[in-house]
């Protein structure tokens, strides 16, 4: 065909027949290039002497046991600790034993106060029960010293002269107290001792006057 044919036929639309593509260059199935010279698929990279295998570790080295080698992660052996290091830890570990079981000793011989305590108070209310003898028109108040307190009990002139006496005594039993004969104030002393508020020995010896030195007395010519 001519050129003047061809160009006519390609004016009119018509195109050029493609050129039939080489057989090296066809692509494979696969979608992997073939190897130099189109003989077969290309040859992996890590073949031959020296090259490492499937199942490989990488940085194995043939006939060495596997795991981590030095600078890789292992450890250094920890140094062991000298005979001072470990009395002392000793020492630590019995001293903190010691004080552990001191602190379970201490709060059970509380427990343990306290659970007499209650035992004993109930003890006391079922004893005194319709025992008191405070009077209602009862307008003399007597003085008396209780747990670093001074405290007070209204009596009459005849149960202050009992009082004084020791024939009567004070106990104290839930917040208040208790006018009692010297008989009930022993039994309840027997009882919850710490309950006895006031307790006149008749034979005790009277305290001797603080201000019986010459220097506190008042002249009889002094007026007030």
């Amino acid at each position: 065909m001519s050129d003047t044919l061809r160009d006519q036929l390609m004016g009119l639309g018509f195109k050029p027949a493609p050129k039939p593509e080489r057989k090296n260059d066809a692509p494979r199935r696969d979608g992997r290039p073939q190897g130099k010279g189109g003989n077969g698929p290309a040859k992996p990279q890590g073949t031959g002497n020296g090259e490492r295998k499937p199942g490989e570790r990488r940085g194995h080295v043939p006939g060495k046991p596997g795991g981590p080698t030095r600078g890789q992660g292992a450890q250094s052996p920890r140094k062991p600790r000298s005979a001072e290091e470990m009395d002392l830890a000793k020492a630590y570990a019995i001293r903190a034993q010691r004080e552990k079981e001191e602190r379970i000793e201490a709060e059970r011989l509380k427990q343990e106060e306290a659970r007499v305590r209650r035992e004993a108070k109930a003890k006391l209310e079922e004893l005194l029960k319709d025992k008191g003898l405070n009077a209602e028109d009862a307008d003399i108040a007597r003085h008396f010293p209780y747990g670093g307190k001074i405290k007070r009990i209204y009596v009459t002139a005849e149960q202050l002269t009992a009082l004084n006496a020791g024939q009567l005594g004070v106990v104290q039993l839930n917040g208040r107290y208790l006018l009692v004969t010297a008989e009930v104030l022993a039994q309840s002393e027997a009882v919850f001792a710490a309950s006895v508020a006031l307790k006149v020995d008749p034979n005790a010896p009277a305290e001797e006057d603080p201000y019986a030195d010459p220097q506190y007395q008042v002249p009889d010519d002094l007026v007030w």
